[in-house]
C-alpha cells in the first residue's frame, strides 16, 4: 500500500472516534518493527522522525530514505512524518525528500513570533500538498524533564489554528515528553474543551507517560494523533539488552537487534489496539 496522508488518516480516525498511533524511528529496524506491529494490528500508522534523530544520524536524507521505503512496501496505510523540527530549513529538505507531513515547532517562541514562523511553514508545506502539525502551550519535558504544568488555553489554540491554517495542533494537557514510568495525569475535561474550540485534530504528545487505560480516555475525549517514542524505545532496549545477557558470545548484530525490532512489533500491535478502543 502506498503512502497516505496524514490529513486522510486523521479525519478518517476523527470520523469513528478513535485514535492514531504516531512512532518515532531512531533506527531502520524502529521503521521495520513499527509497520510490522501495524500490519499486525491491521491499522495505519505514523512513522516520526523527530530533528534529534536527524541530529544523531547527521542528516536527514538516510534514515529518511529507508523509512519511506518501509512505509511505501506497507500493507497498511503509513504516513512518514517529520517530528519537532525547529529549522524551517529541515522542513523543506523533508518536504523535498517525499515527506507526506511536518510537525514545525516554534512553541519556545512569543505567541507572535510562533504564529509567524508557523504560518510562514504552512504556507510553503501546503503549496506542495503536505499537511503541518504544530504545538501551543508547549508540552514540557523535551530536555528529559519531566514537567507537566503547562496547559493549552482553548481561545488561544482556536486563534492559533486560524491565524496559521494549520492542520493539527499538539496541546498541552499535563503530559511531558520523555518520561520513563506512566503515571502521568491527563487533563481529560481540557481536552474535551479544546476540542470542542478546535476545528482540527488534537495531538498528544509526551504519551509515553501515560498508562492505557488513560490513553483510551484521552481519544475519547478528542484526542486524534498520539506520539509515544520513549516507552516504545524501553521495550526495544529491553529486548536487545536480555538478548545480549542471555548470550555473552553474542556478536552479530542481527541477532540481537532483531529482539528488539520483534518486541517492538509486539508493542506496537498493543498500543494500536489500545488507541483504537477510543
Amino acid at each position: 500500500m502506498t503512502l497516505t496522508s496524514m490529513t486522510t488518516l486523521l479525519d478518517a480516525a476523527a470520523a469513528r472516534a478513535g485514535g492514531v498511533g504516531a512512532f518515532n524511528v531512531i533506527l531502520l529496524e524502529h521503521a521495520e518493527g513499527l509497520v510490522a506491529g501495524a500490519e499486525r494490528a491491521g491499522a495505519p500508522v505514523v512513522l516520526q522522525i523527530s530533528q534529534n534523530c536527524v541530529r544523531y544520524h547527521g542528516a536527514l536524507a538516510p534514515i529518511a530514505a529507508a523509512t519511506l521505503a518501509v512505509a511505501r512496501a506497507a500493507a497498511v496505510p503509513v504516513v512518514v512524518h517529520l517530528d519537532h523540527a525547529e529549522d524551517a530549513a529541515l522542513v523543506r529538505e523533508a518536504v523535498e525528500l517525499g515527506f507526506g507531513s511536518v510537525m514545525f515547532d516554534a512553541s519556545a517562541l512569543p505567541y507572535e513570533e510562533n504564529v509567524a514562523a508557523t504560518r510562514a511553514v504552512v504556507e510553503y508545506c501546503h503549496a506542495r500538498g503536505v499537511s503541518v502539525e504544530a504545538e501551543l502551550g508547549e508540552v514540557g519535558g523535551k530536555d528529559g524533564v519531566h514537567a507537566p504544568g503547562a496547559r493549552t488555553d482553548p481561545a488561544e489554540a482556536a486563534a492559533f489554528v486560524a491565524a496559521t491554517g494549520v492542520d493539527a495542533l499538539a496541546v498541552a494537557v499535563g503530559t511531558s515528553h520523555a518520561m520513563r514510568t506512566r503515571d502521568a495525569v491527563v487533563d481529560h475535561e481540557l481536552i474535551a474543551e479544546l476540542r470542542a474550540a478546535v476545528p482540527v485534530p488534537l495531538v498528544l504528545h509526551g504519551s509515553s507517560g501515560v498508562p492505557d487505560e488513560e490513553l483510551t480516555r484521552a481519544v475519547a475525549a478528542g484526542m486524534t494523533k498520539v506520539n509515544i517514542a520513549t516507552h516504545l524505545n524501553a521495550v526495544f532496549t529491553a529486548a536487545v539488552r536480555d538478548r545480549l545477557d542471555g548470550d555473552q558470545g553474542l556478536v552479530d548484530p542481527r541477532r540481537y537487534v532483531a529482539a528488539g525490532r520483534d518486541a517492538l512489533a509486539a508493542e506496537t500491535a498493543r498500543l494500536l489496539g489500545v488507541l483504537r478502543a477510543g
